[in-house]
């Protein structure tokens, strides 16, 4: 291993969480833990990390095996919450290393969740064993709340926010500095139609994520395309698979008129608006409407497009789903809702808000590819078109993982972390715990 101020100990316990591949899957039931509604990986992921971190003494929980927290600090105190998430997206396609196997080359560490969100769980994690073993006395509880389903439905942390203790003050190291004090809507939905296809296609591999492949067989003939995976909030930094195999087939000549969900797919490719698939161009403080098609299946039992909308905060979410539906009629297509999440908005003045912009301001220097003038550019809150814990438990805001100027890891092949960044997220959340929980 290269030389790095991670202990031996920690390097290890980051591998083998890397290791597990916790993306969600149907239900199963263990003989001893009895239902796994996400599946056995992510709950594997889980039960690591408590059996962990009850052995260093911490204390531990876990609600219907959707959610898990450690936690130490007095047991009656008010509680001061760390949300973070363990599950992961799927690994797709253009990895050069092992996506499930923990590598540390030049300087960086590579692996599916370093980034998004078992690299900040483990931050927070050693933040907190670092603490406990310094003898830090916090004033209140330090609790981490740890999900096993956010890439698909936030179920796990709704879950909690149903049933567990709400912290009185909670973080989510799961996006970008600085603090984030808003969220755009995020809206999926399903395009398709009744009958079946006559073709057979199949693009995308999870609602969230800019597809990284397409193929189709039409009239017998087989065509492909690749992309370039990207976090659907931000499709303008992937290439979307499923709008170049459209345009390698209009290039071609290829006949797909029987196809309404290729037809749909090329005519909005072809006004080339920021608007396509959402009839709409509003934008407000947290920014534009977005729109990236992800998942596209055609076969014997019909056609259909999912879609993932970011939605700025002061719109309707409503009015784009009638939108979306006035734009797939013409082609018989209908539209389902599949997932709906509301925006978040935190007023900018809140005390928590100014301690932790302070703490981000003092550690700004350390972070890769920072430059002086960034004083100036990256100290404010900001609005995010990512969704976050922040939405689904109260009294909670995402701060961090990731420098603005960097370039956006989540969901991409070869999803990296500089080894100095991880170590400084060590230190910024160990920081952000102490002036959040005070000292006894």
């Amino acid at each position: 291993m290269e030389n790095t101020s991670l202990s031996q100990e920690e390097y290890g316990f980051l591998s083998k969480l890397i290791s597990i591949e916790s993306t969600g899957s149907l239900p199963c039931v263990d003989a001893v833990c009895g239902t796994l509604p996400y599946g056995a990986k992510p709950f594997e992921a889980l039960k690591f990390v408590l059996d962990d971190a009850s052995a260093a003494g911490m204390r531990t929980g876990i609600i219907d095996n959707r959610v898990g927290w450690c936690e130490f600090g007095p047991a009656n105190a008010e509680l001061i919450g760390i949300v973070c998430h363990l599950d992961v997206v799927p690994a797709g396609d253009g990895w050069e290393t092992d996506p499930f196997s923990l590598t540390l080359k030049d300087g960086t560490l590579y692996g599916r969740g370093i980034v998004d969100d078992k690299g900040p769980a483990c931050a927070a994690y050693f933040a907190m064993k670092r603490l406990l073993a310094d003898g830090f006395k916090p004033a209140k509880r330090i609790r981490l709340i740890l999900g096993t389903d956010e890439e698909r439905t936030c179920s796990c942390v709704e879950t909690y926010a149903a049933k567990g203790e709400i912290p009185v003050f909670a973080i989510t190291p799961d996006a970008e500095f600085p603090v984030i004090y808003a969220e755009k809507g995020i809206l999926q939905v399903k395009v398709l139609s009744d009958g079946p296809s006559r073709i057979t296609a199949k693009g995308g591999s999870a609602a969230n994520m800019v597809p990284a492949s397409c193929s189709c067989t039409i009239d017998g003939k087989e065509y492909s395309a690749a992309g370039k995976p990207a976090h659907a909030s931000k499709p303008d930094l992937g290439v979307n698979a499923i709008f170049e195999m459209i345009r390698k087939l209009d290039s071609g000549s290829v006949d797909y008129s029987s196809s309404p969900i290729l037809s749909i797919i090329s005519d909005e490719i072809a006004y080339k608006e920021s608007s396509y698939y959402t009839g709409c161009t509003v934008s407000d403080e947290s920014g534009s409407v977005t729109a990236n098609p992800s998942m596209l299946c055609c076969d014997g039992d019909g056609e259909s497009l999912v879609i993932d909308v970011r939605c700025p905060v002061s719109y309707s979410m409503n009015d784009i789903v009638s939108n979306i539906a006035r734009l797939a009629a013409p082609y018989e297509l209908t539209v389902e809702v599949l997932n709906k999440m509301d925006p978040l908005y935190k007023p900018r003045d809140l005390p928590q808000i100014a301690l932790l912009t302070d703490i981000w301001k003092a550690n700004m220097p350390s972070y890769s590819g920072y430059k002086p003038e960034y004083l100036s550019s990256y100290t404010e809150p900001v609005a995010i078109g990512g969704g976050t814990y922040a939405r689904h438990m109260p009294n909670t805001i995402a701060f961090g993982i990731q420098a603005p100027w960097q370039e956006d890891q989540c969901h991409q092949a070869n999803e990296c972390r500089a080894l100095k960044d991880f170590e400084t997220d060590i230190k910024v959340l160990g920081e952000a715990i102490r002036e959040l929980a005070g000292r006894d």
